[in-house]
């Protein structure tokens, strides 16, 4: 199985289990002298089944980065680490953006004038230098998801 297959069934165990709690707890009270919809019991095997799945899946995906070469320097373990940083970065330095780039309205000249303290057109560039190191070093992580054997 190739690391991406793992990554890929991860995701769906996920969506499957968020499905079946939410199916779970509908089905945790009825009035009485009614039957649930679906079987509590068996809904929760079904879960256990699942997590069991799920814990196996994420203890290999685990090692397979942290065994595989990323570069001469780093595993994949240490660009995930990069990439979710440079991801954190952007997003933050995006929200500063936003703010500084809001529009503040003045009906008079005795009101408040607001003034930007940040460049706003450096900070775009440094958002946008840091989405192409992003989306470099997330297309490379594909690339090795696709080719790296899960151990």
């Amino acid at each position: 199985m190739k690391l991406a297959q793992a990554l890929i069934e991860r995701a769906e165990l996920k969506t499957k289990n968020a499905a079946l709690l939410d199916r779970i707890q509908k089905n945790t009270l009825v009035q009485e002298g009614d039957a649930p919809g679906e079987a509590p019991e068996a809904l929760i095997a079904e879960y256990e089944e699942n997590m069991a799945r799920m814990e196996w899946l994420i203890v290999h995906i685990n090692r397979t980065n942290s065994a595989t070469s990323f570069d001469d320097a780093r595993t994949v373990t240490d660009a995930i680490a990069a990439r979710d940083c440079l991801g954190a970065k952007i997003r933050a330095y995006r929200a500063v953006c936003d703010s500084a780039s809001g529009e503040h309205i003045r009906y008079g000249r005795n009101e408040i004038k607001f003034v930007r303290c940040v460049n706003v057109k450096e900070l775009q560039a440094l958002i946008d230098r840091l989405s192409k190191e992003y989306r470099t070093l997330d297309t490379r992580l594909q690339e090795l998801n696709w080719t790296a054997e899960l151990l």
